[in-house]
């Protein structure tokens, strides 16, 4: 939270008394992701009544400030079409469509007939969110490229009016193909009566509209370009993805990942209750505790093991919870590099094979420092070699399932994350318990 806390609670006594004069001299202070994160905490009643009195402008920036789960929408879809409209209007394009596409569709149909220009955010609306389409600007710089010099700059200062910023310029031909783009440094350094096509560069990379938002980041930080351009399939300028909407994908999927990672569903907000944090993690504790059942019935199975050497029960969660360690970083690594693109068609064969190494490397050292101290404690070497033997055969097989799992996953089309606790961590442990049981009772018993 940006905003201090007293400031906070002072304010939102302001808004609570209905002194909306005191609290607009107030919000005028505040930059938009302050405003936003004060919108946020009122009552939705009390928020209402001070949205309708602030500036269409600075409820705007406010409104594409809010984060998903915040829902920024449902300001805005209790307002009137009228005021809501007058809202959409003072925002980007992109963000305006963002905020519009989350409502029911008539109360969507309402506010856009009040949108004097909404050609662009039906165009936006036809794409789907998590694409370059959907990220997208319509409000891009182009020039001609048969323009000169003097007439691109005439040009552009007269296009620099209508948006708020931009970070490159387009030179598209007579169809609207992007043909190249223009540094702003080389135009100006330019003699007047020079050719734009003498000066424009070919574009480090397009995307067109149906790429994933996944895609577009990686091409943006590969490139390293604040903003990349959209293209159709015959190649005509349809607008831009800029950076900042790239750090909220970049911030959005990293979110998801991490919460499947830990198996909760990302339908799950921020914001939510315990009750609904109880409905959406429930499911998958289920899963994993049937998945569990399988540890569970190695450990049944080699029970008068146990029985016989009281003493192999001490370094069963060593040998596991290990294992599940191991795993887990594979898994990490993997799910990192398939995110990234970083293994190419091919390479999942070398992957593995590194994941193994590492784990039966890993287990090696491990095992002889659990195994010398099983040993001692013990008082029987052969106890030393079986944790020894348990623990680097655990550890190779979770380089190999941590690896192996989100690979199979991915050619399988599904999210690769979901495997760490629904397979990983009971692999591992049930083939340490059966590792560590089944090698005493062989050697020991």
């Amino acid at each position: 939270m940006t905003v201090p806390a007293a400031q906070l609670d002072y304010l939102r006594q302001v808004a609570e008394s209905g002194d909306v004069s005191a609290f607009l001299r107030e919000a005028a202070k505040l930059k938009a992701p302050d405003l936003s994160d004060l919108l946020a905490e009122l009552d939705p009643k009390f928020r209402l009544r001070i949205v309708q009195a602030l500036p269409p402008e600075l409820v705007s920036e406010a409104l594409a400030e809010m984060e998903h789960d915040e829902h920024p929408e449902a300001v805005l879809a209790a307002l009137n079409p009228e005021q809501a409209a007058d809202i959409l209007e003072e925002l980007e394009p992109d963000d305006a469509a963002d905020l519009i596409g989350e409502l029911p569709p008539a109360t969507a149909s309402r506010i856009l007939s009040y949108v004097a220009d909404r050609a662009d955010l039906e165009r936006l609306l036809a794409y789907k969110e998590d694409t370059a389409g959907g990220l997208m600007t319509p409000e891009v710089v182009r020039v001609p490229v048969s323009a000169t010099a003097a007439e691109a700059i005439d040009e552009i200062r007269r296009q620099a009016d209508e948006m708020e910023n931009f970070y490159q310029v387009y030179c598209v031909d007579d169809g609207g193909r992007l043909v190249g783009v223009l540094p702003l440094q080389r135009l100006v350094a330019a003699p007047p009566d020079r050719k734009v096509e003498e000066l424009m560069e070919a574009p480090e990379a397009v995307a067109h509209p149906d790429l994933d938002q996944e895609e577009v980041a990686r091409l943006m930080a590969r490139y390293n370009v604040a903003a990349l351009p959209v293209v159709d399939r015959d190649g005509k300028l349809l607008g831009r993805v800029t950076f900042d909407d790239v750090i909220d994908v970049v911030e959005a999927e990293s979110t998801e990942d991490l919460l499947r990672f830990g198996g909760v569903p990302e339908e799950e907000e921020m914001g939510a209750s315990w009750k609904e944090a109880v409905r959406s993690r429930l499911p998958w504790l289920f899963v994993n505790t049937l998945t569990a059942f399988a540890a569970a019935a190695v450990v049944y199975w080699f029970q008068d093991a146990i029985n016989a050497a009281v003493v192999l029960a001490v370094f069963m969660p060593i040998v596991a919870g290990q294992g599940g360690n191991a795993g887990t970083q594979a898994l990490a690594v993997t799910v990192r590099r398939l995110a990234l693109g970083l293994i190419p068609r091919g390479q999942a064969l070398e992957v593995v094979r590194k994941e193994v190494l590492v784990g039966m490397a890993n287990g090696l050292a491990v095992g002889a420092a659990v195994g010398l101290v099983a040993a001692v404690a013990g008082g029987n070497a052969m106890l030393g070699v079986v944790v020894l033997l348990a623990m680097w055969g655990n550890l190779m097989v979770a380089g190999l399932i941590g690896s192996v799992v989100p690979l199979v996953m991915q050619r399988l089309g599904a999210d690769p994350a979901v495997s760490s606790s629904m397979f990983v961590t009971p692999v591992t442990d049930a083939c340490g318990f059966l590792l560590l049981l089944g090698l005493a009772s062989w050697l020991l018993l």
